[in-house]
């Protein structure tokens, strides 16, 4: 009988088969030992499906699981959230790199910290075919704050940092709604996630998201995305692009209306959506906007990652 880990990791894949072998590589060679590993398999049509069984055969923290057909990468996000038996969670990507002490680091803020729900450290982009460090990424989130208002209100109108990967208390995560597959359901969960209690930002450059033109957030339209997300947001007629970005907002009136909030509180919440959905009406959609960072509030951030992450240094050997 296998013993309970700590750490749930649910990675869902599609077609990953360029980066999924350094990304298994950097999370099995964790510092942070105590987790097991649910992989998701969309109905991959690449080599994906090759890799993971040979992963699968070597670590037996790791549990394989390949879908009949793909059923978007929403799907995919909640069943291996679904799977999960720790008590502690993270989603990760098939083609991000994690420095050796990222989970160590993350779940002992988490023990630290009880009234902190969820862990991450500082991000920088990596480049694609090389893999240097392309920029940081400064986090501008005011996700420490005690006030739950606050935290939703930079939640919505602040940028930075990749939360939604993150180490996150599972009895949280499964509070809050399951992920969505309208345009920036991303942003949502992090904002009901941010209204059970605080985030926790480790102060060190451990997560590297790696930039290449097929990565989900690069997608040119809200459709595409949400197609992405899940196959049947392609009709139009059922699904016409208002109705998507309808569902966006009425995803964080929901988080308002579920989370655990008192009557002030709450009001607060409905005050910041109504704000925020004004200065978007007033740039002429519900669009992202990103915000440079002040060139001297960012970190030094290194710019090589072979030293960090575990089984780099081979493939640049």
């Amino acid at each position: 009988m296998r013993t309970i880990p700590r750490l749930s990791i649910g990675l869902p894949v599609y077609n990953g088969e360029v980066f999924l072998a350094e990304s298994l590589d950097a999370l099995l060679g964790q510092s942070f030992e105590d987790f097991e590993l649910i992989i998701s398999d969309n109905a991959s049509t690449d080599a994906t499906e090759d890799i993971c069984r040979q992963y699968a055969a070597s670590d037996p923290r790791i549990c394989y699981v390949r879908q009949p057909r793909n059923l978007g990468c929403s799907w995919n996000h909640n069943f291996v959230v679904g799977q999960a038996r720790g008590d502690l969670f993270k989603w990760a990507s098939h083609d991000d790199l994690y420095a050796r002490d990222l989970l160590r680091r993350c779940v002992d803020a988490l023990d630290e910290h009880p009234d902190v729900v969820l862990a991450h450290s500082w991000t920088a982009l990596v480049d694609g075919a090389t893999s240097d460090v392309a920029r940081p990424l400064e986090y501008l989130l005011s996700t420490n704050h005690a006030d739950a208002p606050d935290r939703f209100r930079s939640a919505l109108f602040d940028n930075g940092g990749d939360d939604t990967y993150g180490v996150i208390r599972a009895d949280v995560l499964r509070h809050v709604l399951p992920h969505g597959s309208y345009y920036r359901a991303d942003r949502t969960i992090v904002a009901e996630i941010a209204l059970h209690g605080r985030f926790h930002q480790v102060p060190d450059w451990l997560y590297f998201r790696r930039e290449h033109p097929d990565r989900v957030s690069r997608t040119p339209t809200v459709r595409s995305w949400c197609v992405t997300m899940e196959p049947r947001r392609a009709d139009r007629l059922r699904h016409p692009t208002c109705r998507l970005l309808a569902e966006y907002v009425w995803g964080y009136v929901t988080a308002i209306r579920r989370a655990p909030l008192s009557p002030r509180d709450r009001r607060q919440c409905y005050r910041h959506l109504v704000e925020w959905m004004a200065s978007r009406l007033r740039l002429r959609g519900l669009r992202r906007i990103e915000v440079p960072p002040h060139p001297e509030a960012v970190h030094q951030a290194p710019k090589s990652i072979d030293a960090l992450v575990r089984g780099w240094e081979r493939r640049q050997s």
